[in-house]
């Protein structure tokens, strides 16, 4: 999957360091000699995306207002260099895209948009719980959120068929006992247990949580890592790798699975909904026999990962409410709607509103995407967010404790591995 938060190690650990109206005629919105608003974005891996917010949303807020806006576009995975430059220098763009925890890590640089927040929320339906949890920093929205990139199963409906499941297996262990049949049938699982970002966490994390494990508190200061729960959820992954996938799994990044998929070696993988979309283009029979499910029930309930994309407005913005008018003006139904139609649901709204929006009925086996916002959270949760939080994704202290077990390592020895480096990040944070 292609996902802002797909951040190189170097980065994540430099930011641990750093300290409208309803018609655009009203008053609140034109005023005399606008000046230019700059809007950074990641690349989208749905062009047609940013080329609807360049030549069309753009044009549209101009053309009502006089105030031209710039939409820059970066290269995936430099966003968050480039924030940080901008953050650091205070010049540069006056609005960017945000993901994971960054509306925390710069809470200095970015304005309070509470008041912008709560209009929104009025007028869409409310807020999944969910996008409170990646922009509230001390009681302050530092952010708007307009869409999530989740992560579930993708799987291949004939070959589970033939394995005798007619559905995909709403358990881990009953997922186990289809693996092993499937790994004997020549379809073997595919997994990512290295060092990318979306397509490893997005699936060890929700299998820690739904055995009830977490690697720290609520508090954000007591770690729990080493834990009967920890070690029974180790053991599954233990043999979820060893009885069901290809063995280079472990050294896996987010285009292998991809990659593996698409080429018919593996049955079933975590992904984004990027799967699906790319073989519905270039390969149609394939896209035929995709389905995408939610992840598997633990002991505690199925879990997802939280990936939001969101807009934030730089202090050093000039006129913050001339960038304020903009982001209310974007996140409208008016405009909204039809930017995240562009991409089908590849971006799952926080909004409400868009529950049952007709996008939805585009490609119904996106749905389990919509349907786990409600249970979807950021790495390191419950804790709150914390500068923590990024180191342990930056050092891969979670999916290297997997990633072990499964290449040999003793359960009591990666959990208890994973727990001093736990102990020294949040000492140290």
């Amino acid at each position: 999957m292609v996902s802002v938060s797909r951040a190189s190690r170097r980065d994540l650990l430099k930011l641990t360091a750093l300290g409208a109206a309803s018609t655009l005629a009203g008053p609140s919105i034109v005023r005399a000699a606008p000046k230019p608003l700059t809007m950074m974005h990641e690349s989208s891996f749905i062009p047609p995306y940013d080329a609807h917010f360049k030549t069309k949303m753009a044009a549209a807020y101009e053309k009502a207002t006089g105030t031209k806006i710039n939409y820059e576009i970066v290269s995936v995975g430099s966003l968050l260099t480039r924030v940080t430059t901008a953050a650091e220098n205070g010049t540069g763009p006056d609005m960017t895209q945000i993901g994971f925890n960054w509306a925390f890590l710069f809470n200095e640089k970015f304005v309070d948009v509470s008041d912008i927040a709560d209009e929104i929320g009025k007028e869409s339906g409310g807020w999944y719980p969910s996008a409170q949890e990646a922009v509230v920093v001390g009681g302050k929205w530092k952010a708007i959120p307009f869409g999530n990139i989740g992560q579930l199963m993708n799987w291949r409906t004939d070959w589970f068929k033939q394995a005798g499941y007619e559905k995909f297996p709403e358990t881990w262990d009953e997922l186990l006992e289809a693996g092993i049949k499937l790994k004997k049938q020549g379809h073997p699982f595919g997994f990512e247990l290295g060092h990318g970002f979306g397509d490893n966490h997005g699936w060890l994390y929700p299998l820690l949580w739904s055995y009830g494990a977490r690697e720290v508190e609520a508090d954000g200061k007591t770690i729990v890592i080493d834990s009967d729960e920890t070690a029974r959820a180790v053991d599954y992954c233990r043999r979820l790798y060893k009885e069901t996938m290809l063995e280079d799994c472990l050294g896996w990044t987010d285009v292998n699975n991809n990659k593996a998929f698409l080429s018919e070696q593996i049955s079933c993988t975590n992904n984004a909904e990027s799967i699906l979309w790319a073989a519905k283009k270039d390969f149609p029979e394939m896209a035929k026999v995709i389905d995408q499910s939610p992840n598997p029930k633990g002991p505690k309930g199925s879990f997802a990962m939280l990936n939001p994309l969101c807009h934030a407005i730089f202090t050093h913005t000039p006129d913050h409410k001339a960038a304020k008018d903009f982001l209310r003006w974007v996140m409208k139904p008016e405009q909204c709607g039809p930017w995240l139609d562009i991409a089908v649901t590849y971006y799952q709204p926080f909004l409400h509103k868009y529950d049952d929006a007709p996008m939805w009925n585009v490609e119904p086996k996106n749905k389990p995407y919509r349907d786990t916002l409600k249970d979807a959270h950021l790495p390191g949760w419950p804790a709150p967010l914390s500068r923590a939080q990024s180191e342990t994704i930056a050092k891969y202290v979670v999916v290297d404790m997997f990633a072990k077990a499964c290449a040999g390592k003793s359960t009591k020895d990666v959990i208890a591995e994973a727990k001093a480096q736990l102990v020294q990040i949040y000492k140290t944070a």
